[in-house]
């Protein structure tokens, strides 16, 4: 493990580059900052060269982005080999942000790192830019004494709106760069709990628009207010019968593929420290729709769920504005589980709003699009990655690790396993009440130093099997 002298002098370092990592508001959503994801990819691009690195940009070429065409950020390809006897561990995580501003309700400025009571505040400092140097600052400690592996990185800068080019690059580089890979470990997701835990499973993502245009320009409604058939009542139709107010989907047929879970993860979210009512603390919420952790766990992790996230095109702004939208979109998602495949649910999905808008009898017109397609993720748990990561927990932490699925996607997992073969592992340093996507985002300090020591310990523990 850690020399107690070099742990104190990573301490002062891992601030430092985390605040200056922080600082770059690489929101890739924004068409205006695609030039801070690129400089936050070369920046990290930089850290590894200092680190002996082989480091490759892999250029992807351009996009267009609400209306403007603009570079896509490079991806990075990275590699330190000293032994080609020695395991080689691939580590995947991302650049890139979610929006933030300080007038959506952040407590601190949300791209200026600040510490209070031991958390570290900013966006990016658990999703994902903190686990990303925690690894890293791993990295750089273990070189003091010996590399014990061999070690690949892969970096992104597109993961929040989709991770475009990065699938396709996985498969032409399947044979080259992932050939002598061993263990693929993906550093984007928190802990169920206070306790140390290892995420073998997630969901995927059907994310999807349904537009509905009636008039071809807005209406005023006082001219044209019941006597026209307006677009954003028949939307708001849609959108209810879609989930009930339990959160059962009502789309024929949705749960049809669903496998429940097994009675050893049943054992798991049994024997689980998470703590509901912290949860309901720290976000607000009144109540979960179900009562019991276990079923909690059960229902966000291996049963599908419906969100609707919005709509675009009608009146949000303060004030008031008489207007009757000539056109909206309404954006929902439905997270998969396993079994459940992409093509299916759209299918069902876009029969069933259809024949519901049949029933409305209106004579506007909808469209359906599904943007987001990404399959879930499901791990066998029984290999050496797996054991090694337990084992790191237990040297680290001193506790036995937590063994869970999450709720949330990360596509590259499936996608990481599908195309290469490899075990693949996520093994994150995020705390169960982090906020990643939302406002006061927050990484503990705690969290990212003995995460550090934990992918150090990982790492040794791969070298020993």
């Amino acid at each position: 493990m850690l020399h107690p002298d070099l742990e104190l002098a990573l301490k002062v370092t891992e601030m430092k580059r985390l605040k200056e990592w922080v600082a770059i508001e690489s929101d890739s959503s924004d068409s205006q900052k695609r030039g801070e994801v690129i400089r936050m990819m070369h920046l990290a691009a930089k850290k590894l060269k200092e680190l002996n690195a082989t480091v490759e940009l892999v250029e992807l070429g351009r996009q267009k982005l609400h209306g403007y065409e603009i570079p896509m950020p490079p991806i990075i390809l990275a590699r330190i080999e000293k032994n080609p006897k020695k395991p080689t561990v691939c580590f995947y995580g991302h650049l890139d942000v979610q929006p933030a501003k300080f007038e959506d309700g952040w407590s601190t400025q949300p791209y200026n790192l600040t510490e209070i009571d031991g958390n570290l505040y900013g966006r990016g400092t658990s999703d994902d830019k903190g686990q990303v140097l925690a690894v890293l600052h791993a990295i750089e400690a273990l070189q003091k004494h010996e590399l014990p592996v061999n070690v690949k990185f892969i970096f992104e800068g597109m993961e929040e709106v989709g991770s475009n080019g990065l699938f396709t690059l996985v498969e032409q580089r399947n044979n080259t760069f992932f050939s002598d890979v061993d263990y693929i470990v993906v550093t984007d997701t928190s802990w169920l709990s206070s306790k140390p835990g290892i995420t073998y499973g997630t969901r995927g993502n059907c994310y999807f628009f349904v537009e509905v245009q009636g008039a071809t320009k807005d209406l005023h409604s006082g001219s044209f207010g019941g006597v026209v058939h307006e677009a954003t009542s028949d939307l708001i139709f849609l959108l209810n019968t879609l989930v009930n107010s339990s959160g059962h989907i009502l789309i024929p047929g949705i749960y049809d593929a669903v496998v429940p879970p097994s009675e050893k993860e049943k054992e798991f979210f049994k024997k689980s420290e998470f703590n509901a009512e912290k949860i309901k603390t720290k976000f607000g919420l009144k109540n979960f729709t179900y009562s019991t952790k276990e079923e909690i766990l059960t229902r966000r992790s291996c049963y599908p769920s419906l969100s609707i996230h919005g709509i675009e095109g009608a009146f949000s702004a303060p004030g008031t504005k008489t207007v009757i939208p000539a056109k909206v979109t309404g954006k929902f998602s439905i997270r998969l589980v396993p079994n459940m495949e992409p093509s299916e649910v759209i299918n069902q999905v876009t029969d069933y709003l259809k024949e519901k808008f049949e029933e409305r009898k209106s004579p506007n017109h909808i469209a359906i699009r599904c943007v987001i397609q990404a399959k879930p993720w499901l791990s066998a748990i029984d290999g050496p990655l797996y054991l090694a990561g337990k084992r790191a927990i237990k040297k680290v932490f001193n506790t036995e690790a937590e063994m869970f699925r999450i709720g949330g996607t990360i596509p590259i997992g499936s996608h990481f396993q599908e195309v290469t073969g490899k075990s693949a592992m996520f093994l994150g340093i995020g705390g169960p009440d982090d906020a990643p996507h939302g406002q006061n985002e927050k990484l503990s300090r705690f969290n990212f130093i003995e995460g550090t020591k934990l992918y150090a310990a990982l790492l040794e523990e791969l070298a020993s099997l």
